[in-house]
């Protein structure tokens, strides 16, 4: 199993190939998500989102990497959705009004039978 910290989840990262699955999903909390987030691969795309979700699950470096996540099941992500203004260039902490949820997402294989 493994486990992406990212900020957005895409069906693209469920291939064809993989047809008897199904998602599960939950919000949860930052405190767990911070928990959640020290075993993960980091999978963030945008570095100054990357450093302020770094910052904000206490992670001693940044999140930031460019990589194709693709789900096996028994995968998750946790999932850094932030809402708000654009972040402005080298961004390290959420402008006034902006949140960020943190939800999991799982792949779980549905058996055919």
């Amino acid at each position: 199993m493994a486990r992406y910290l990212v900020n957005a989840f895409s069906l693209n990262m469920i291939t064809h190939a993989r047809t008897n699955a199904e998602l599960g999903w939950c919000r949860i909390s930052k405190d767990y998500a911070a928990m959640l987030a020290k075993d993960a691969v980091p999978a963030i795309g945008h570095a100054d989102t990357a450093a302020v979700v770094g910052a904000e699950l206490g992670l001693p470096a940044s999140p930031f990497a460019r990589i194709t996540v693709v789900l096996e099941s028994g995968d998750e992500c946790l999932v850094a959705q932030y809402q708000g203004p654009r972040l402005s260039e080298g961004a390290t902490a959420l402008p006034d009004g902006a949140t960020i949820d943190y939800h999991r997402v799982e792949l779980r294989k549905i058996p055919v039978g």
